[in-house]
């Protein structure tokens, strides 16, 4: 088989649900003596345009029917999508049967993934469902030694150069990149097509999985310099967007990194837990400091007491506008990168004083409790699971102590508890008045976690000048059941008076009499969060 590297267009069939840019397109390509062949739509917008163009009802001789689910579906349109120009048994088959070659597509599908998204009823889902459109596009990317296809809006000015510096051929260059494109494009059509039916019919993990997503940007390089790196958003399928980093306008600063992004999302779903104002400060997808206040500026303040060495160069999210006062406070430290609802004009102005320093705002805030699925690749394979999106209230503890918890150390234990999901396991977290005062994360036991988040406690309150650790008169959580009483032992030490954990331990009844014997109030909720 050989290939041909500049093929003339002289026939073009358009067929476009997306009409942007079509006008411009038809009369550059009429310009230049193409013959257009087009459907429904897209005919009529051309003929008003005063863009020549053939039906392709009259091309095929064959009428539209069944509502238009039938049109391009024919001998001559595919034969002359897929007939090759230089094979003699191919050209002597199409002259034979008067199909005349088409040597540009440009198609693009039925809107079936806004139609779901609008959240528009299943039979409207079902005949948004394009089924000559694919076939098309696949047809004529199979072909691309002599055909271009465009399935992609903005694709025709690169298309429209390249008519322009070949004298209306396209390069094989082109025509397979575009091919590329289009049978990505129609991958991630049936990929949104097929797991939306899957939720239609309740299966959460189907036979088969296709994962599709469009490039958003190109990064300098992964975890590390040597690792190449991009960030794909997966497409919207629901009602409202998921606000985060998909939807998030950066406002000024550098580019952002693998590493940012992956803790800026850390970030703004941790604060995207809480009602009051609050702010979380992240490092390496940890938190360091996570507090809520009145306003933004004290709880900056206070998760910044936690740990103001680790803060440094951090990850700061809120999930409130932000304000003058908050901002100026953010501002006074090397941050990286700051994520938010919104900001005014005067948090915008301070910020900008600071040129290196990446602005993030989304528009709003994630639902916390919203379904959905994480991956992870490992080796041969992906892991799938349904997103933490478990949430604990009052209602839900269980006290299993002699004392009962007072009614600050309860807010405190729910908010050490919320902290925890967002903490790599193993996870100790202090609490007092409403902020982390220690954070244990990562470490191979649990004792390691909660030492760890007290002797960062003791560091702080030294720096700080304060007479003793803030972990003193606090609350502790650990996102998981303590499987020996060491570890309590070591949050006891470190002067914690109440404790939130799932229990669920063969020894579970050990650590409840050590905490009784400390005088410690303490609650199971049934519900684990390790975080790997």
């Amino acid at each position: 088989m050989t290939s041909h590297d500049l093929v003339p267009v002289r026939r073009a069939l358009i067929s476009v649900s997306d009409k942007t840019g079509l006008v411009e397109l038809g009369k550059a390509l009429a310009a230049r003596g193409v013959e257009i062949l087009s459907t429904g739509g897209s005919a009529k917008a051309l003929a008003d345009a005063g863009v020549p163009v053939k039906e392709v009802s009259d091309h095929t001789g064959f009428p539209e029917m069944l509502d238009g689910r039938v049109k391009t579906l024919h001998p001559a349109i595919h034969g002359g999508l897929l007939g090759r120009r230089d094979l003699p048994a191919h050209t002597d088959a199409m002259a034979a049967h008067g199909i005349a070659p088409i040597d540009l597509l440009v198609v693009n599908l039925y809107p079936f993934e806004a139609t779901v998204a609008a959240g528009r009823p299943f039979d409207d889902c079902i005949e948004n469902i394009d089924i000559g459109g694919p076939a098309l596009i696949r047809a004529a990317a199979k072909n691309h030694d002599f055909v271009a296809v465009v399935t992609d809006t903005a694709d025709y000015g690169d298309l429209t150069a390249e008519l322009d510096a070949n004298d209306g051929a396209t390069a094989l260059a082109l025509r397979r990149r575009l091919a590329a494109g289009a049978y990505a494009r129609t991958a991630a059509y049936d990929a949104a097509i097929s797991g939306w039916f899957a939720g239609q019919v309740g299966e959460a993990f189907p036979k088969r999985i296709t994962i599709a997503g469009n490039l958003q940007q190109t990064l300098r390089y992964g975890e590390n310099p040597h690792q190449a790196a991009a960030f794909y958003t997966l497409p919207r399928l629901t009602a409202a967007p998921i606000r985060g980093l998909a939807t998030a306008e950066q406002l000024q600063g550098k580019e952002l990194s693998y590493n940012n992004l992956n803790d800026t999302d850390a970030a703004f779903e941790l604060v995207s837990e809480f009602e009051k104002p609050t702010v979380a400060i992240i490092k390496h997808a940890n938190p360091c400091g996570v507090a809520t206040a009145g306003s933004l500026a004290e709880a900056w303040d206070r998760a910044l007491q936690c740990d103001p060495v680790s803060a440094f160069g951090g990850i700061v999210a809120v999930n409130r506008p932000l304000d003058a006062a908050a901002a100026e406070k953010i501002a006074a430290i090397f941050t990286e990168v700051v994520i938010a609802p919104d900001a005014d004009a005067d948090a915008r102005r301070i910020f900008a004083a600071k040129k290196n320093l990446r602005v993030l705002l989304t528009g709003g805030m994630p639902d916390p409790a919203a379904p959905g699925m994480t991956f992870r690749s490992v080796a041969g394979g992906l892991l799938l699971q349904s997103r933490d999106n478990g949430r604990i209230g009052a209602a839900d503890l269980k006290v299993v102590s002699k004392r009962v918890p007072t009614e600050q150390e309860m807010a405190d234990l729910l908010l050490a508890f919320t902290v925890c999901k967002h903490v790599k396991s193993n996870a100790i977290i202090y609490v007092k008045n409403g902020a982390t005062v220690g954070i244990g994360a990562g470490q191979m036991s649990r004792v390691d976690s909660a030492r760890t988040a007290a002797r960062k406690a003791a560091d702080a309150a030294e720096a700080a000048g304060l007479p003793q650790p803030l972990t003193v008169g606090s609350v502790v959580a650990s996102d998981a059941f303590f499987p020996f009483a060491d570890g309590l032992l070591a949050a006891a030490e470190a002067g914690a008076t109440a404790v939130i954990q799932p229990g669920g331990s063969m020894r579970d009844a050990e650590v409840i009499a050590a905490a009784d014997e400390k005088g410690l109030a303490m609650v199971l909720t049934g519900m684990r969060h390790f975080r790997h």
